[in-house]
């Protein structure tokens, strides 16, 4: 069975973005290589994320999109249907999420948002993290975990370093 996973970045305080979706902070430390994200990207074949994301990852690239050879679903409240990057998705995202975990292929990554990831985790859709940690504290900004009415029990499966970043990683029991 395919698995979802997060991968994200985070600073040491656990913010996964400024106050105005700012990520210049994370692009101020010195990493090794790609930090471990080629690698990670061909585990995956299926990415998910939440309205606000796509439109970030766009202004990011420029309006290109990065993800063309994978699966790409995006979770909107306003928009449907699909383009020729992206299938705009909404209603019932458990049965949605449990349907391609059932389906043959290489694991699912919830690239983000806040809003998503946190649905996810309270619905406990979410079977392995991984996180990468910055030397960065930015005080304020959008959490990595939302505060909630939901718990999880992790096992630490695997501690890499990326020069100055770090990467936990944990399956979820």
């Amino acid at each position: 069975m395919r698995k979802v996973v997060l991968y994200i970045a985070t600073s040491l305080d656990g913010y996964i973005a400024g106050e105005d979706d700012s990520l210049d902070w994370l692009f101020r430390v010195e990493g090794e290589g790609d930090n471990g994200y080629s690698e990670f990207y061909e585990t995956v074949d299926t990415i998910l994320m939440g309205r606000k994301t796509y439109d970030q990852v766009l202004i990011l690239e420029n309006g290109k999109f990065p993800y063309q050879n994978k699966k790409c679903y995006v979770f909107s409240h306003t928009i449907t249907g699909s383009n020729e990057n992206v299938e705009f998705v909404n209603g019932d995202i458990v049965s949605l999420v449990n349907e391609w975990k059932k389906q043959e292929g290489k694991n699912i990554w919830i690239e983000g948002g806040g809003e998503l990831l946190h649905f996810f985790l309270k619905e406990k859709l979410v079977d392995e993290i991984r996180v990468t940690v910055a030397p960065a504290i930015i005080g304020k900004g959008i959490p990595l975990f939302k505060k909630g009415d939901y718990e999880m029990d992790l096992v630490l499966k695997g501690i890499k370093k990326y020069n100055q970043f770090v990467e936990l990683q944990y399956e979820v029991k």
